[in-house]
């Protein structure tokens, strides 16, 4: 079943044609990996996919919602979460506190009633607390929830992007350049958590440079190269096409991940 549906997707910033045309499909409950060359288009896609910037043709369907003329935070309450290559916390809130500000879109009073201490707000901030600091305790986190986020080390400030994420409850997830400045241990650890999240029902949709993540965990990848679909397939069929190896992979790094089993 598809989930989110991206058709004829382009975007103009003055005379240059960041995207041009793009079209793909996110199945329900899969790992998309979308690669590319630096400058190829992908993180323009992602910032058109939650509308952070509009785009200059084409449609965005998620679960059969037209998405296209929506703004982000309409966007993530139709179940739409993301995560950025430069990671964006609350610094000088605690890390439990960043997770629960992921909770504002479920929550059941308004601006006023919460600045009231009435039993119902009470509930509703206990229930918040609760759901932030279970998903703590699955990115392994819940030891330091109240330390300034701010002082985390980088991976963890990594797992606490993707657990504030994960506390809107999305259906899909974004995930941009997750292992991004991380050690390989870390990326192992990254890897496992992904996984672990699409075994909960999760759809992600990852963009990535590290082509061991990336063959390790899609199930499917589509290519851009200079805002254009060149390639879409199994990672066994990517990693051999040769439009993909001439535009990203390069001979010697394809020739790598076939002798090493991908």
């Amino acid at each position: 079943m598809t989930l989110l549906a991206v058709a004829s997707l382009s975007k103009n910033f003055g005379g240059v044609q960041a995207l041009d045309q793009v079209s793909f499909v996110v199945h329900t409950g899969e790992i998309l990996a979308l690669i590319g060359p630096n400058g190829a288009g992908k993180t323009t896609c992602f910032n058109l996919i939650n509308g952070i910037l509009p785009p200059s043709g084409g449609s965005i369907i998620l679960d059969g919602h037209d998405l296209t003329g929506l703004p982000p935070y309409r966007r993530a309450a139709r179940g739409l979460a993301r995560t950025f290559q430069n990671i964006q916390l609350f610094g000088g809130m605690t890390v439990l506190e960043n997770v629960v500000t992921g909770r504002h879109l479920s929550q059941r009073v308004g601006a006023l009633a919460a600045l009231l201490p009435l039993p119902g707000v009470r509930r509703e901030q206990a229930r918040n607390r609760k759901n932030a600091l279970e998903w703590l305790e699955f990115v392994h986190l819940a030891d330091k929830a109240d330390w300034p986020a701010d002082t985390l080390a980088y991976g963890e400030q990594r797992r606490l992007e993707i657990a504030r994420a994960l506390a809107q409850n999305p259906q899909l997830l974004l995930l941009d350049e997750p292992a991004a400045g991380l050690n390989p241990r870390e990326t192992e650890d990254l890897m496992d958590l992904i996984l672990k999240l699409r075994d909960l029902g999760i759809t992600i949709l990852v963009i990535e440079h590290d082509m061991t993540l990336v063959m390790g965990l899609a199930q499917r990848i589509v290519v851009l190269d200079q805002g254009r679909v060149i390639a879409e397939g199994l990672p066994t069929d990517i990693r051999r096409h040769p439009r993909v190896i001439e535009a990203y992979l390069g001979r010697e790094e394809e020739e790598k991940m076939v002798e090493g089993g991908g």
